[in-house]
């Protein structure tokens, strides 16, 4: 089976596997690097380092899907690395994507099998990152799924309202509803209802800039806990309604959903 490294050598990209690190990005306890490569910033996210990760000339992007499967999401010449005398994370990178590889980045699945909890590591012989796959297209956070379906993070919110995913915008703004809000943390809910002019796509704008909506309750849990606990939230729907419902039919069913999910008396309501 091919590995990536000489997969990338035979489509032209400058490989230099004497110096070449693999960073298997995870789960970072705060954002996943899957969203990141969504919102097309998993450079500048991968450039910022606890420890001096990337002692090496080149290092190749790969980002966890589950089951030892991981997406390419290029081959990055290192620049420089800084050390950052403020608070927050010490190392920045400068990085360069190396040319010749940009159709590749997003399509490209590979297998591994991690070792421990190792994120870096050297990409030497016994290393072979086989394909598995090669997608049609890149990769996209992807269609609306339909409304019995949804289940996304803040992350993926941010992503789907900052970019107004056609498909989307168009399910959501035409339709009222009542929506559950799941803090994941503490699996404590919140039920809203979406009743405006464009339905739950305008109410879950609100959500994506702020993470609270104005909501007493989730204004609070973010005072508590800092505003990057918002990440924490995921979205569903839990019914909808056409424009032409009224807001009294809206309410009725706001309050039934409180009423089965107790809301009021274990969650966020």
């Amino acid at each position: 089976m091919l590995g990536l490294v000489a997969f990338l050598k035979a489509a032209g990209v400058g490989v230099d596997a004497a110096s070449l690190k693999v960073h298997l990005a995870c789960w970072n306890g705060h954002e996943h690097p899957l969203d990141v490569f969504y919102a097309g910033t998993f450079k500048a996210w991968q450039e910022w380092q606890n420890q001096r990760n990337f002692q090496c000339a080149q290092v190749i992007g790969l980002i966890d899907m589950g089951r030892g499967r991981w997406l390419f999401a290029g081959v990055y010449q290192i620049l420089d690395c800084q050390e950052n005398s403020g608070p927050g994370t010490p190392f920045h990178y400068s990085t360069q994507l190396l040319p010749g590889q940009e159709e590749w980045i997003g399509r490209i699945i590979v297998q591994h099998t991690r070792s421990g909890r190792a994120s870096y590591i050297w990409c030497k012989p016994g290393v072979e990152l086989p394909l598995v796959e090669l997608r049609q297209e890149k990769l996209t956070i992807g269609d609306f799924p339909g409304y019995n379906a949804v289940a996304v993070s803040h992350a993926q919110l941010k992503i789907i309202t900052d970019q107004k995913i056609d498909s989307w915008h168009g399910a959501l703004a035409n339709i009222k509803g009542v929506y559950l809000i799941t803090d994941t943390q503490t699996g404590r809910h919140y039920v809203g209802k979406a009743s405006g002019q464009e339905g739950i796509w305008q109410r879950w704008c609100v959500y994506a800039d702020n993470g609270h909506g104005d909501n007493a309750e989730l204004k609070k849990v973010l005072k508590e806990k800092g505003p990057e606990h918002m990440n924490h939230f995921q979205y569903a729907i839990l019914e909808i309604a056409d424009t032409h419902a009224s807001d009294a039919d809206i309410l009725a069913r706001e309050s039934y959903w409180m009423k089965v999910l107790r809301s009021r008396s274990f969650g966020l309501n």
